[in-house]
């Protein structure tokens, strides 16, 4: 396998922008992400454990299961994408949130809090990994079952929100749907400038 070190940087500086929005915004907006993002916020906030840790244990069992249909690059890009993320994300706990009061602004929170994930997991996707397991838990479960991938990425949001739900108020937590769709969506579309999805996670 030929690394590039453009590739290198790529995702290291995207996983950086994740993890940067990730703890300034949805830390502390009461707003959360589906997937393994979602779930390491519910499990930071029941078990008080950093998503520095559980993202990268989550990470890597996603990893371990789903590496048979994704190929050794995907998953070694997805390995660096991760690492960075949990480095980057422990560092930023160190410093105070940026914006302390942005659980007043839930709306704001929400589309920018989108951006952040949309854009950081959208390169990584583009350049070739994922910092997040969900890419390869999906597409492993779906190569197993045969159900199309895209159910999968969705039941697999709406049950993370729903678990959620259990210490997040409903009244906000349609700000959560706002921002999974607007991430999703921009995940998907920057990683269309790149290259098609065919191309990403497929077996080498």
């Amino acid at each position: 396998m030929r690394i590039r070190l453009s590739e290198c940087i790529s995702l290291i500086l995207s996983s950086t922008f994740l993890a940067f929005g990730l703890y300034n915004i949805h830390s502390f907006s009461g707003i959360t992400e589906g997937g393994i993002l979602g779930l390491t916020l519910c499990f930071q906030h029941w078990l008080d454990i950093s998503p520095a840790i559980s993202g990268f244990i989550l990470n890597i069992f996603c990893y371990i299961f789903g590496w048979r249909t994704l190929g050794k690059r995907f998953i070694l890009f997805s390995i660096i994408a991760s690492s960075m993320f949990s480095i980057a994300y422990a560092v930023f706990e160190q410093f105070d949130p940026l914006w302390p009061n942005i659980y007043e602004y839930p709306l704001a929170a929400a589309i920018f809090g989108a951006l952040f994930v949309g854009i950081g997991v959208g390169v990584c996707v583009r350049t070739g990994g994922a910092p997040g397991g969900d890419d390869a838990l999906s597409m492993g479960i779906s190569y197993l079952t045969h159900i199309p991938v895209h159910w999968i990425y969705l039941a697999f949001d709406v049950a993370v929100l729903l678990l959620s739900a259990t210490y997040i108020p409903f009244s906000r937590l349609w700000y959560s749907f706002v921002t999974v769709i607007i991430s999703g969506q921009l995940i998907g579309f920057v990683q269309r400038i790149g290259k098609s999805r065919g191309n990403v996670g497929s077996p080498s």
